[in-house]
């Protein structure tokens, strides 16, 4: 966290109640600062259809603003989430794309509905991302987490530039178990408490349940992609993603997913510990977006090389060695972005075509495809991955 930049500057955090924000309200009370604090509020009107743990997030964050003399503040985003979150959800899965709506969440909520109530009244908004921002030539980047299993540069990589510039993420610079001592020694109360694996703001509501109360159950067929047999129903295809193994209710297994078809509802697996069709080594993505965009002149004059002669690469593009994510894990891929030679091709909203240097398992359309430097260091942004 540089100090310099947040100095004599009007502060909110958004404290939810976990652990990893209230040791932001400490990280910032310990250099003499005393933000006001927000707890965004989103829960379900029919609360008790749903196992949600806003109630005692209230009451944690509460008292951690206490503790700390903050002012403490609830911002009701309940129309904002369910009628945007929710609805670009649904409106990927009901088309059999995997949406991600951690990553909508941050956009259009933590940085958005948030930023129009309240978040315009400061200079700067915190929040407990594990990631971090660095000024490098007079541009602000966002950059990734020492942690590399915790780094959530991955859902941070659509919000806007504007966003960017707003944002800090006073404990980026730590590893999660760090965190962990810091509010067992400082006596935090909600020191011992649990990550949520739940869906942003939804507590440790399940995505499947979060799914069926809005779509319920469509069964179809499921059917092996090499023989065209048979061999089991899902209860609908927004249940599933490309790459799952776990889960489909088949015997003899192991089975991967390897593609859906939306028209007759039906689910393609294939056998086996490692089937070649749950592999891809390039795949297109559509809606580039930019974190920095003053800063793509980075690009210039960039060429990958090395490529597996196998692949076809029009002689009107250029490659940009790059590494990327597909899924929120700790693994970087090391690839090539594919685009037009004009510097136009990298405009906002642009499409390209990532090439992976090995074969990656399990890539769905309709997730994010996670652009970063070579060192994995400055993460550049994001496009949605197409088929």
């Amino acid at each position: 966290m540089d100090i310099e930049e947040i100095k004599h500057k009007k502060i909110a955090v958004l404290l939810s109640g976990g652990v990893d924000s209230s040791v932001v309200v400490w990280e910032l009370a310990r250099i003499g600062l005393h933000p006001d604090c927000y707890y965004i509020k989103i829960g379900p009107k029919e609360a008790d259809q749903w196992d949600c743990t806003s109630e005692e997030d209230l009451e944690m964050a509460t008292a951690v603003a206490k503790r700390f003399g903050c002012k403490l503040e609830v911002v009701d985003c309940h129309k904002e989430y369910w009628g945007e979150v929710t609805k670009y959800t649904m409106d990927k899965v009901r088309v059999g794309l995997t949406p991600n709506p951690d990553v909508m969440c941050n956009r259009l909520i933590k940085f958005g509905a948030f930023y129009k109530k309240k978040g315009h009244e400061y200079d700067l908004i915190a929040t407990g991302h594990y990631a971090q921002t660095k000024w490098i030539d007079g541009k602000k980047w966002l950059c990734t987490s020492p942690d590399a299993v915790k780094d959530q540069t991955d859902f941070l990589s659509q919000i806007y530039p504007w966003q960017l510039q707003k944002a800090i993420f006073p404990i980026g610079h730590y590893a999660k178990d760090e965190v962990r001592r810091i509010a067992e020694r400082e006596h935090l109360i909600n020191a011992a408490r649990k990550d949520s694996q739940g869906i942003c703001f939804l507590g440790n509501i399940d995505y499947n349940e979060y799914v069926r109360r809005y779509l319920g159950e469509s069964k179809g067929d499921i059917i092996e992609k090499e023989t065209g047999k048979k061999i089991g129903e899902h209860k609908g295809l927004w249940f599933h993603t490309i790459g799952q193994r776990k889960g489909l209710g088949l015997g003899g297994g192991p089975w991967f997913v390897v593609s859906k078809d939306v028209e007759r509802n039906v689910l393609y697996v294939s056998h086996g510990y490692d089937p070649e069709l749950a592999y891809k080594r390039s795949f297109k993505v559509l809606g580039l977006h930019w974190l920095t965009p003053e800063g793509l002149e980075l690009f210039e004059g960039k060429d990958g090389v090395g490529l597996q002669e196998d692949l076809s690469i029009e002689s009107h593009t250029r490659l940009i060695p790059i590494t990327f994510k597909i899924r929120h894990t700790p693994e970087y891929h090391k690839g090539f972005l594919e685009v037009g030679s004009t510097k136009e091709a990298l405009a906002e909203g642009g499409s390209g075509v990532i090439h992976s240097q090995q074969k990656i398992h399990g890539v769905a359309p309709g997730q994010f495809c996670v652009i970063y430097d070579e060192q994995h260091d400055r993460c550049y942004g994001s496009g949605e991955i197409t088929v």
